[in-house]
């Protein structure tokens, strides 16, 4: 799910929209919609735990792709 380029699109740093907990989940700091599902804070799920078949743990460290939508970020996908 890499991001391809698009003037709606902005670059997010990971952790500008998720907080790692002490215990090493994540946990959205803001309502966010990936591939389907829609979450937002509250929600702490931890490594291999998939939402629309996505493991956000692959992103860790990564910029990130959004668009801000009623504010609710989609996530495109994400930078090398």
């Amino acid at each position: 799910m890499q991001a391809t380029i698009d003037q709606d699109v902005k670059r997010y740093g990971f952790y500008e929209i998720f907080r790692q907990n002490p215990d090493g989940s994540l946990t959205p700091k803001r309502p966010i919609f990936i591939n389907g599902i829609s979450f937002g804070p509250g929600v702490s799920f931890t490594r291999g735990v998939l939402f629309g078949g996505v493991n956000i743990f692959n992103f860790l460290g990564k910029d990130i792709a959004g668009l801000e939508d009623s504010g609710m970020l989609k996530i495109q996908g994400y930078y090398n």
